[in-house]
């Protein structure tokens, strides 16, 4: 699962400017800002892992909700719920795992992509412009981080971004794509959080 807090990158992206593109760091504010007017967001996410040969090893489907920073994402039996202080993590099974959010955590999360973290977090820059997408390559400042390069596609037509292609330190590959984007979506702040009454009999394990 920590692959896909990693692709989540492309689903929004969109703090000290150095060796930043002035064009790509443009293009990235005003996805950042757009996000920052929506009150609700869903979409269909897919995506393909592949070796550092370029040999597909799996594919994964899936949906996610976005309100503030609260969201909601449905992988199969797998669910991830934050109210933004907090996520649940349940495999479908007997048990949900909840911890408090770690800020300084080396894996992005949709939180971070809710604020200009790109500015501190990454050196980036624009690297092709033609066609329906312009193309930003972001490299992390911290080399601890568990991904060493993401490139993400931000869509000329509405501003957002909706692909990315992320590589990890092993050379291996994550394709990500969001589908069916609805930015207007109307969400009740309780698809947030985990409710136990839904899942008779499951441990709440506190992390």
């Amino acid at each position: 699962m920590k692959h896909f807090f990693i692709a989540v990158v492309a689903l929004l992206m969109a703090g000290s400017l150095s060796a930043q593109d002035v064009k790509a760091k443009a293009i990235l504010d005003k996805a950042s800002n757009k996000i920052k007017t929506l009150k609700g967001i869903t979409a269909n996410f897919s995506y393909v892992t592949k070796n550092k040969n370029n040999v597909k090893k799996g594919s994964v489907k899936g949906t996610i909700s976005i309100k503030d920073q609260k969201y909601f994402i449905k992988q199969g039996s797998t669910q991830i719920i934050s109210n933004g202080v907090k996520v649940w993590n349940y495999g479908g099974d007997k048990e949900v795992t909840v911890s408090t959010i770690d800020n300084d955590a080396q894996t992005l999360t949709p939180q971070k992509l809710l604020t200009n973290f790109y500015d501190k977090d990454f050196n980036y820059k624009l690297v092709k412009t033609s066609g329906a997408y312009n193309e930003i390559e972001m490299v992390p400042v911290d080399k601890r981080k568990n991904f060493k390069q993401v490139n993400i596609f931000i869509s000329k037509a509405n501003d957002l971004v909706s692909k990315a292609r992320i590589i990890d330190k092993g050379d291996n590959i994550i394709e990500f794509e969001l589908n069916n984007v609805n930015t207007k979506a109307n969400l009740s702040d309780n698809l947030f959080v985990f409710d136990p009454g839904k899942h008779p009999g499951v441990e709440i394990i506190e992390q």
